[in-house]
């Protein structure tokens, strides 16, 4: 993983054209250069250590693969989010596990973070697999959320506390 270049810009596009294909988001058609823009934000943007996107790379070729990013931390009460988003063409090859475990113990090891969320549409049992297995657990389910393709779907909220994850992913196992 590595911080976010102004040159990202066209990986950033490729996964969410990705991502709308299959139908994890539907959003209006974006500009070459609001790619641009966005990547070029991200890089310039300091960061408190608590909040940060990340570039995953895939470490021969060092081509971006997907980005995760922890947001929406607040250290009073010790909690925060993360998303991560794979290419679709690098999916299902151990880069979101690897990037999602070492994000989350960066959050609860280093920053001593006690929760972590994640906000997954309900049709995507993928992803809520995915979850599943980094030893998340479902939480609460905010009816009728999100509107995608037309109608209205529910999110899951998915939650892990720092003494769960360390259980599941042991200091020293990848």
């Amino acid at each position: 993983m590595r911080a976010v270049e102004p040159d990202d810009w066209a990986a950033f596009a490729r996964f969410a054209e990705h991502e709308e294909r299959l139908g994890d988001v539907l959003n209006p058609p974006r500009s070459a250069e609001d790619h641009r823009q966005r990547a070029k934000e991200q890089a310039a943007a300091t960061t408190d250590g608590d909040c940060f996107p990340l570039v995953i790379e895939e470490i021969g070729t060092r081509e971006a693969v997907g980005s995760v990013g922890v947001h929406h931390a607040d250290p009073r009460e010790g909690c925060f989010e993360y998303g991560v988003t794979i290419d679709a063409e690098h999916r299902r090859k151990g880069y979101a596990a690897e990037a999602v475990v070492l994000s989350l113990r960066y959050m609860f090891g280093e920053r001593r973070y006690h929760r972590c969320e994640a906000r997954v549409f309900a049709y995507n049992e993928a992803s809520l697999t995915f979850q599943r297995r980094m030893g998340f657990v479902e939480e609460g389910r905010l009816r009728d959320r999100v509107f995608v393709d037309g109608r209205h779907h529910d999110v899951v909220i998915m939650g892990i506390l720092a003494d769960e994850f360390a259980r599941c992913h042991p200091q020293g196992a990848r």
